[in-house]
């Protein structure tokens, strides 16, 4: 195994159990809310090795965290969802520098699609409630962290940009 193929492989798993405890061990959670700081390595991983890539990391993680810390609450529909925010992420960051109106559109992008769309009808789907009783709660949620994951993803971008891989803009 060449550096090339091991350097991609170690950062899948690094970044994995990143995810994994920035989204179950140190996240405030209700059954219908979860807030965590999971976004920042996916963002970071999806900046470094792109959309496809990331969408494998974060469905691992995904999957990997329920079955450690949710034993018989998996849900294949937030598999998706982690999946789909990961290549949004890919898609705004990967060979791209990480700016102010590219974050806030990819955070809105996932609040608007996933988090307010399809995590809402995974909910839905789980607990055969109306979606309105979770859609309020989740919408206020979104409000108030949109600014907050857009600063931290600028934030943590800058003394990040070091490992990086390099292209035509810096």
């Amino acid at each position: 195994m060449t550096y090339s193929t091991t350097k991609p492989l170690v950062s899948t798993g690094i970044f994995t159990a990143l995810v994994i405890i920035f989204t179950h061990i140190f996240a405030v959670e209700t059954p219908f809310i979860r807030i965590s700081f999971g976004f920042l390595p996916i963002a970071l991983f999806a900046a470094m090795y792109g959309p496809i890539r990331a969408a494998i990391m974060a469905a691992s993680a995904d999957i990997i965290g329920c079955m450690i810390f949710s034993p018989g609450l998996f849900f294949p529909g937030f598999t998706f969802s982690a999946i789909l925010s990961s290549m949004i992420y890919g898609y705004f960051f990967y060979q791209k520098d990480i700016t102010l109106p590219r974050a806030f559109l990819a955070c809105l992008l996932i609040f608007l699609i996933i988090d307010l769309g399809l995590n809402t009808l995974w909910l839905t789907l789980l607990y055969h409630k109306a979606a309105s009783y979770f859609f309020w709660g989740r919408f206020i949620k979104s409000l108030i962290l949109l600014p907050i994951h857009t600063f931290l993803l600028c934030l943590l971008y800058r003394p990040l940009i070091v490992f990086l891989p390099k292209h035509s803009s810096r």
